[in-house]
C-alpha cells in the first residue's frame, strides 16, 4: 500500500507532518512525498530519504499565479501520481489541494484528502464580501477541487463555516475538525521561566513568525515600544524571516525595530525551544491561523499566550486560564494583555501550567494523528 502527501514546501512535511507519515508508515505503508524546489532543502530531503521516504520534486511556484505555471504543476502531477500508482493521497495548502486533489483524481487514485491548515492571503478581507479577480479565481479553482475529495479536514471550525458558506463544498462533502497539527509533548517539555539577577521571574515575550503583517509582527513590535517605556526591564524576543509574499514586512522595518532596541532578533532558528526557554509569555497577533504550530509549542514547553479572538487562534486559548484573546489589530489591547502579567507575574507561572495541561489533553500530536488516520481508514 502507498501513501503519497502533496505539499508546498518540503520542511513542513518533516517538522509538521512527520509523526503522522511515521505513524502511518509504521501501519504498512510506504511512503512518498512530492515538493518543490528540493534542491534548497537539501537537509530535509536527505532526512526524508534516510527514513526510507520516496521524495519527489514538483514545478511549484509556492506565491502567486500563473495559468501556464500551473497547467504545467497539474500535468507534472498527473503523470508522477500515474507513475508512483498510490493508494491514498493527502494534500495541504492551497496549490497541492487544488492540484494536488485534482491530478490525483485525474490519475485515478482510489482515496483523495485535502487539509486546509490555513486560508493566507488569498482569504484576506473576506469577510467585506469585496473580490478580486485572483480571490475570485483561487474560490472557483477551490471549489471545483474539493468535488473530487473523498474527505476534507480542517483544523478549526471557523475554516470550515466560512467554507461552506462560500459554498466551497459541496453539501454533503464529508469533512472533519481536527485540533491542529499536534505537538509532540515529549519533544517540547515544561521549562523553568527565566529569572533575572535578583532570582525574579523575568517578563519575557516572544514571538515566532514568518515576518508578515498578517501575523501582527507590527502590531508585537509597536506594543513593545509602548511597554519599554514604560517597564524597560521587559524583553521583546523576535523569531522568524522575511518570506517571499505580498504581506511581508520591509528590512527596513525589521532593521528599526533591532536598531532601537524594540525587539531581539533571533533570525530564523530550526529549533525554536532555546527561543521559548528564554521567555515567560508567548504572544501571536495573527489576524487567521488553522491552528498556530508556535502557539501549541509554547504551550507544552509551559507558557501562557497572548493570540488574537480570531479563527484558528481562539480554539487555543480559554481567556484568563492560560492566557489572554485580544482584538485583531488591536495595539492597545495587546499592551493592557501585556501589563497583567508584568503587574503580576505569578500568572505567568500559574497561566503556563494551564497552558500545559491543554497541550496533553487537546493537542497531542499522537491524539491528533490518531484522529485523522481514522478518518482516512488507515488503522
Amino acid at each position: 500500500m502507498k501513501f503519497l502527501m502533496i505539499s508546498s514546501f518540503l520542511p513542513s512535511a518533516l517538522n509538521f507532518r512527520g509523526k503522522l507519515l511515521e505513524a502511518i508508515h509504521a501501519q504498512g505503508y510506504e511512503i512518498h512525498i512530492m515538493a518543490p524546489e528540493l534542491s534548497s532543502f537539501g537537509e530535509e530531503h536527505n532526512k526524508l530519504k534516510a527514513l526510507g521516504y520516496h521524495v519527489y520534486e514538483i514545478p511549484m511556484q509556492r506565491t502567486g499565479t500563473n495559468p501556464l505555471a500551473d497547467l504545467k504543476l497539474l500535468k507534472n502531477l498527473v503523470g508522477q501520481i500515474r507513475q508512483i500508482k498510490p493508494d491514498v493521497v493527502l494534500s495541504y495548502t492551497i496549490k497541492p489541494v487544488i492540484y494536488g486533489t485534482l491530478a490525483a483524481w485525474l490519475a485515478g487514485v482510489p482515496k483523495r484528502y485535502a487539509l486546509i491548515t490555513g486560508l493566507g492571503y488569498a482569504f484576506q478581507n473576506v469577510e467585506s464580501g469585496k473580490r478580486s479577480l485572483f480571490q475570485k479565481m483561487v474560490y472557483g479553482l477551490y471549489g471545483y477541487a474539493l468535488k473530487h475529495a473523498e474527505k476534507v479536514f480542517f483544523q478549526n471550525p471557523d475554516d470550515l463555516k466560512l467554507f461552506q458558506d462560500m459554498h466551497l463544498l459541496p453539501a454533503n462533502k464529508a469533512t472533519v475538525v481536527v485540533n491542529g497539527s499536534g505537538v509532540n509533548v515529549q519533544d517540547f517539555e515544561v521549562m523553568p521561566l527565566p529569572q533575572n539577577k535578583q532570582g525574579i521571574t523575568q517578563t519575557s515575550f516572544l514571538l515566532i513568525a514568518r515576518l508578515l503583517g498578517d501575523k501582527g509582527v507590527r502590531e508585537y513590535a509597536a506594543a513593545a515600544k509602548i511597554i519599554k517605556a514604560k517597564y524597560p526591564e521587559a524583553e521583546f524576543h523576535l523569531v522568524g524571516w522575511i518570506d517571499d509574499n505580498p504581506s511581508a514586512i520591509s528590512q527596513a522595518e525589521l532593521d528599526t525595530w533591532i536598531a532601537d532596541k524594540t525587539v531581539n532578533y533571533w533570525g530564523k532558528l530550526n529549533d525554536v525551544r532555546p527561543a521559548i526557554a528564554a521567555s515567560s509569555v508567548y504572544v501571536l497577533p495573527s489576524y487567521r491561523e488553522g491552528t498556530p504550530r508556535t502557539v501549541l509549542e509554547a504551550m507544552a514547553m509551559g507558557r501562557a499566550v497572548i493570540t488574537t479572538d480570531a479563527p484558528g487562534c481562539r480554539e487555543t486559548v480559554a481567556n484568563g486560564v492560560n492566557g489572554y484573546l485580544v482584538g485583531v489589530k488591536s495595539v492597545d489591547d495587546l499592551v493592557q494583555s501585556m501589563q497583567y502579567f508584568i503587574e503580576d507575574p505569578k500568572l505567568m507561572n500559574y497561566m503556563g501550567q494551564r497552558s500545559r495541561e491543554i497541550a496533553l489533553n487537546k493537542y497531542d500530536v499522537h491524539q491528533v494523528n490518531r484522529h485523522m488516520m481514522t478518518e482516512m481508514e488507515l488503522i
